[in-house]
């Protein structure tokens, strides 16, 4: 991927040099490609920029765990590609060391069992310390500085949308989310509403834990959802049987597996296949729109000058 890739590391457009950032990925012509523009938000936890699932990756294959065939198969299609990095929200410095206390002179006078608690104290310093370089993954205490307007996914994906999607050239934008990534974009919508509907074509959410009652979303933005959104879910169905909605938002369908993990891997043919129904429709319409046009300009022109000559 990072042949593919220009790495951007950013958090705020005048971040300083002393403050932490967070970075995404974009293809060389992410910001430049007139036609499509492919959008890549995963989850929320532990996984990264790329990924979908880190036990899929160590269990399975890069297919299946991450980001990667989307990259390419979008790449060979003529889509530009975002990927973004919603769960990289703080960094994490160790705290600065305690300093000892100087032994009071009085010490030699201290009773007996002080001394001998103060002693095992120690003792258990000494044992921590040997259990850390015993085992390299016990983490010392951090402290987590929040990168600005990134301190969560919801705040990372808006500010993704302002600063590098909204600016692209892309006509038509494309979004997967998996899980809370489509919970992030929803709430995207519900700050972005008209900007979203002017530019997005359709989003493909894969076992989204989104809710539009909790997330209060709008009723136009329901609509909006039904009718340019599908969520491919867990399920024991074949891959694109429809799901009984559990809420009047986006049509659910199969994703062909009960794995929560799995349900963007197995649900990326129909996926891409959506996207292209979708722009196809998407062209018809605009194709109509100015047809129509362009018959009542016609029509007008046609009168007037009908109406002028009989002046």
């Amino acid at each position: 991927a990072c042949t593919i890739f220009s790495l951007f590391r950013w958090n705020i457009v005048d971040a300083t040099e002393e403050e932490p950032r967070s970075f995404i990925y974009l293809s060389a012509d992410a910001m430049s490609n007139p036609a499509k523009l492919l959008v890549l938000i995963q989850g929320c936890g532990v996984v990264r920029a790329g990924q979908w699932a880190r036990r899929l990756i160590i269990n399975q294959d890069l297919d299946s765990g991450t980001q990667i065939p989307f990259i390419t198969r979008a790449q060979e299609e003529g889509y530009s590609v975002m990927v973004l990095n919603p769960n990289e929200n703080h960094l994490e410095v160790e705290r600065p060391a305690k300093p000892t206390p100087l032994p009071s002179p009085e010490a030699s006078d201290e009773p007996a069992e002080k001394r001998e608690r103060k002693d095992e104290r120690e003792s258990k310093k000494k044992r921590d310390f040997y259990e850390k370089y015993r085992n390299p993954q016990k983490e010392s205490e951090t402290e987590q500085i929040p990168i600005r307007e990134n301190g969560s996914p919801e705040e990372h994906v808006l500010y993704a949308w302002d600063h590098f999607v909204s600016k692209a050239a892309a006509r038509n934008v494309f979004v997967v989310a998996h899980s809370y990534g489509g919970l992030s974009l929803v709430e995207l919508m519900i700050q972005r509403e008209a900007q979203v509907k002017n530019r997005v074509c359709a989003v493909a959410m894969t076992d989204s834990v989104h809710n539009i009652w909790h997330q209060d979303a709008s009723k136009s933005i329901q609509e909006w959802l039904q009718q340019h959104c599908r969520n491919w879910v867990s399920s024991p169905e074949p891959l694109d049987t429809p799901v009984e909605p559990m809420l009047s938002d986006c049509p659910r369908v199969s994703a062909g597996t009960e794995r929560h993990e799995l349900t963007s891997w197995r649900s990326f043919n129909s996926i891409f296949q959506f996207f292209s129904e979708a722009l196809q429709t998407g062209e018809e319409e605009t194709s109509n729109t100015v047809t129509t046009r362009s018959s009542h300009r016609t029509k007008h022109d046609h009168d007037h000058d009908h109406n002028h000559n009989n002046l």
